[in-house]
Parts: C-alpha cells; sequence; structure tokens
C-alpha cells in the first residue's frame, strides 16, 4: 500500500474517521483505522462495534494494499506535520507503515487486522433527506435522549420519515423532546427506525461541516447505513420499543403564557448558577410577571423578575435546571409559549413560531415550602 494525498484532504478525511473509535475497548483492533487502497482511491474505515465510519478519497495509489494503524496516533502524526503533501507507505517485512511530508518522517507499527470486523455496505438507499434539516432536527431532540445503558431502549431517537413529514423524538423519562418538520420535496420511501443518540450526533457533526446536500437513509435487520457524500456511518438499531410519547403530552393546559425565549433564557442561566447540589430551580409565576430564583444553603441565593402575562392564583413550580436550559436552548426562537397545568404535572415549552413543530416535555421537582 503506498499513495499520496495532500495533507490538509487526508486530515479532514481522518478526523472524520477516528470519530468512530473506540475509546474504552480492551480489543487492540478496535483502536485502529484500517486504510485500504483500491483501483480509484483510499478507503478508511473504524469502528467501536455500535457505531462505524467509511470515507473514501478519490486518488491514485502507487500499490494497493491495506493496513491497520492506531488511529488517534495517525490524526496526532499527520496534524503536526509542516509539508503540504503527505505520503503513506507500507512496509511489509518491517510491519510498519512510513508517514513522511516534507523533511519529516514517521514510522507506525501496525496493528493485527486479521479481527478487524466487516462494516455493512451502504445497499439500497430507503429515503434521501436534506442534510440541513436532518443536523438541525437532530440538534433539537438529541439532548434529551438518556445516557442510562440500563434502559438502553431510552438512549436513541425515533426517527420517522415518510411523505413530507420528518419527526424525530427522545425522552430520558425525565423530559421530553418532539420536533416535526414538514419537507419541501415529498419522500419516496418511507423509514421508522430507533437510532442511537451518538450515531445521529456524530451524523449531524458531518452534515454541518457543509459540503454534503442529502442523507441518504437505509436501515436494515438490526441496524441502519447513512450516506452523506464520501462518509457512510452504520450503527446498531437501539433494542426494545419507544414508548408512545404521544400519551405522555397532556391533553390540557391551565395556563398558557407567551414569552420571549431570549429573555427567559438569559434569566434561567443567571439564576442557575446558584442551583447548586441539585437544588431546584424556582419558578414562582404573580400576576403579570415571573420570578425566577434558587438557593442553594452554605453557596447563596438569587432572583429575577421578568414580565410575562399571567393570570389568576399564583403559581410556583421547580424544574431542574440543566433540564429547564436545556429546553429554552433546543427551542431556538425568542418566541415561545410556556403551557403550565399545576406544581406537580408537567410543564411544556412549545416554539410559537408557526410550522416549527417543537415542543419540550419536562417533569416539575417537589419543592419543599
Amino acid at each position: 500500500m503506498k499513495f499520496s494525498l495532500p495533507r490538509e484532504q487526508f486530515l479532514a478525511l481522518l478526523g472524520v474517521a477516528v470519530r468512530g473509535i473506540s475509546a474504552r475497548s480492551a480489543i487492540q483492533t478496535l483502536s485502529g483505522v484500517l486504510i485500504t487502497t483500491h483501483d480509484a482511491g483510499v478507503e478508511l474505515q473504524a469502528t467501536d462495534m455500535e457505531l462505524g465510519v467509511r470515507v473514501w478519497m478519490d486518488a491514485s495509489p502507487e500499490r494497493e494494499g491495506a493496513a491497520l494503524l492506531p488511529g488517534r496516533l495517525l490524526l496526532e502524526v499527520v496534524r503536526s506535520l509542516a509539508g503540504d503533501d503527505l505520503t503513506l507507505d507500507a512496509r511489509a517485512q518491517e510491519g510498519d507503515v512510513e508517514v513522511s511530508s516534507g523533511s519529516a518522517s514517521f514510522h507506525l507499527r501496525t496493528l493485527p487486522a486479521d479481527d478487524f470486523p466487516s462494516l455493512p455496505e451502504p445497499g439500497d438507499t430507503e429515503v434521501r433527506l436534506p442534510a440541513a434539516t436532518f443536523a438541525e432536527t437532530v440538534g433539537r431532540v438529541a439532548r434529551s435522549a438518556s445516557r442510562d445503558e440500563t434502559r438502553p431502549h431510552l438512549t436513541g431517537v425515533l426517527v420517522t420519515a415518510s411523505g413530507s413529514d420528518l419527526r424525530m423524538v427522545a425522552t430520558d423519562s425525565y423530559r421530553l423532546s418532539v420536533k416535526e418538520t414538514t419537507l419541501e420535496t415529498p419522500l419516496e420511501g418511507s423509514i421508522e427506525a430507533n437510532v442511537p443518540a451518538r450515531a445521529l450526533q456524530e451524523l449531524s457533526r458531518i452534515a454541518s461541516s457543509g459540503g454534503v446536500d442529502e442523507v441518504g437513509v437505509a436501515a436494515q435487520r438490526n441496524q441502519v447505513v447513512f450516506e452523506l457524500g464520501s462518509v457512510t456511518l452504520s450503527s446498531r438499531l437501539v433494542e426494545g420499543k419507544f414508548p408512545n410519547y404521544r400519551q405522555l403530552l397532556p391533553e390540557s393546559y391551565e395556563h398558557e403564557l407567551p414569552v420571549d425565549g431570549a429573555e427567559l433564557l438569559a434569566t434561567v442561566r443567571r439564576v442557575s448558577l446558584l442551583a447548586q447540589r441539585n437544588a431546584p430551580l424556582r419558578l414562582a409565576f404573580r400576576e403579570g410577571e415571573l420570578e425566577v430564583s434558587a438557593r442553594t444553603p452554605d453557596v447563596g441565593e438569587a432572583r429575577e423578575t421578568i414580565p410575562v402575562a399571567f393570570q389568576g392564583e399564583a403559581l410556583e413550580i421547580g424544574f431542574n435546571p440543566e433540564f429547564l436550559r436545556d429546553g429554552l436552548e433546543s427551542a431556538g426562537t425568542d418566541d415561545l409559549v410556556l403551557k403550565l397545568i399545576s406544581p406537580l404535572r408537567p410543564g411544556l415549552i412549545q416554539s410559537g413560531s408557526e410550522g416549527d413543530g417543537f415542543v419540550y416535555l419536562v417533569m416539575p421537582i417537589r419543592l419543599n415550602v
């Protein structure tokens, strides 16, 4: 295996490939990037057995072959080089790969490639979605997915696409995010899959980097494969049934309050500084105003009042400050509606922008008087 490429081009694509590397596995093979040369290009592969990444680069290799190299070390070496061009030359007898650029050269020992798993091929694409829309939707909901591996069915995002509709839903049982988007061009196929949040976040980062207009999605038996230009990302699907999220949304609310999202978010961020050691963020609604407060013993307290069109009997409700902040940030607009029932029933943040299709449900915290 021997090929030459512009260093910056190789560095950019290698940076994508290493996203699939395992950081914790005891299997040495999974810490590597498999580099394979073909007639018309170079392919990089990496996986941690849950997420797989394949990256294709057009090139004219001098010699075909394959080598598995420590991925993060290779990335640091390539990043440190000063030359414009880069050459990788696998030396079978020495058991290493020479990485050279300008007057610098490195010899990296190869890893055993026999146990490197086969990554799925793209196969037949079921739907093609606008990349920018896909990435934006992931960014609005993914943080609500659970990080608790003991409840694996909540660690994913339910992705549904058919006709002109794209919907993503995530919940960790304490909060729920739903984003519905109307597509400009109706889809030819359809898909419904519970995809690990990590896979979608990695995909979103790639899509957000630009240069790709569409995301191809193909759901197979136990996995899903995404295509973004020269990058193919595969992931296992989440096991278990995703909850019926519609049952979690209350049918009616006692209060529906239009609020300035930017003002409320800024207030929540400031006051949350004093909500430490699991202290709740308190929202006290009175005629025409909202007081946001927090108090942590031995640390201090904070409170701030903003105008809100609240009427009726006073209402005080507590929320996890991080969860409330996440919801306001994910809403992504200044035009919000805050919906409330009672201090012990969930609150809902809804984008007031017509057609935005975002809602965020968050469970309250019982307050001690």
